[in-house]
């Protein structure tokens, strides 16, 4: 099966656990206000590829993961591109592979079911903690998360959930206890990870001709970012 590739990241250490290949598909139906990734929205973009020709050029970066590594796929959305991920996903399995996936968990549960089934880690992102700001802030729904995260604690897949600080919108400390307490809600849980708020893709969008909706807020500071994950769950929070 062919689908539909941006890039390649050779020596990732932030998705997921150890050093990881990172496959960055094209194509997603949300428009967060802090995507750091405009030019994979388009899912006619990128090249096409075949699930086993992807399989074998992460391949060649297997001696850099060591025991803990292995490869993630992220976005755009790859679950818009379900088949293709559960073919690459089987693969990589089948050569011993720790598979992760890295999903704003949009799509069809059916789709999504067949990923999951070759896929040892969800990295989730769950954006805000009401339909209404995920209607305002990413074109998104909370309850089509949620469902998501229902069916990976469904099939038992370890998951971790990911969520981006932001000044003045989600930096507050009883939305961040509010924030544990619902991820702590799913059985499957493994590890939450507060992600500052950073504005490395202005470039990006200045050469795309689209303006960046949050230009004009402060990045998150890091020492404070570190301050509220002391307010998770103590066996959840990032190392």
């Amino acid at each position: 099966m062919t689908g539909r590739l941006h890039s390649v990241q050779s020596l990732g250490a932030v998705d997921g656990p150890g050093i990881r290949a990172v496959a960055f598909l094209q194509g997603c139906p949300l428009r967060c206000a802090y995507c750091h990734n405009p030019d994979t929205w388009d899912p006619a973009g990128g090249e096409e590829i075949e699930a086993a020709a992807l399989a074998k050029r992460l391949l060649r970066y297997r001696p850099y993961w060591g025991k803990e590594g292995g490869v993630t796929v992220t976005g755009g959305e790859p679950l818009r591109q379900a088949d293709f991920v559960a073919e690459l996903f089987s693969i990589l399995q089948a050569e011993g592979v720790h598979t992760a996936l890295d999903t704003s968990c949009t799509g069809d549960l059916a789709a999504a079911e067949r990923v999951l089934a070759h896929t040892n880690l969800v990295l989730a992102d769950l954006k805000f903690l009401s339909e209404e700001d995920y209607r305002r802030y990413c074109r998104g729904s909370l309850s089509q998360t949620e469902a998501f995260l229902r069916l990976t604690e469904t099939l038992g897949v370890p998951l971790w959930i990911r969520h981006v600080v932001v000044p003045g919108l989600t930096d507050g400390e009883a939305h961040i206890r509010a924030l544990g307490e619902k991820a702590a809600s799913y059985s499957n849980l493994r590890k939450i990870e507060l992600l500052p708020f950073r504005k490395l893709c202005l470039e990006k969008y200045q050469s795309m001709g689209i303006p960046f909706p949050l230009e004009a807020v402060p990045e998150m500071d890091e020492a404070r970012c570190r301050e509220l994950a002391a307010l998770l769950p103590q066996r959840f929070r990032s190392a």
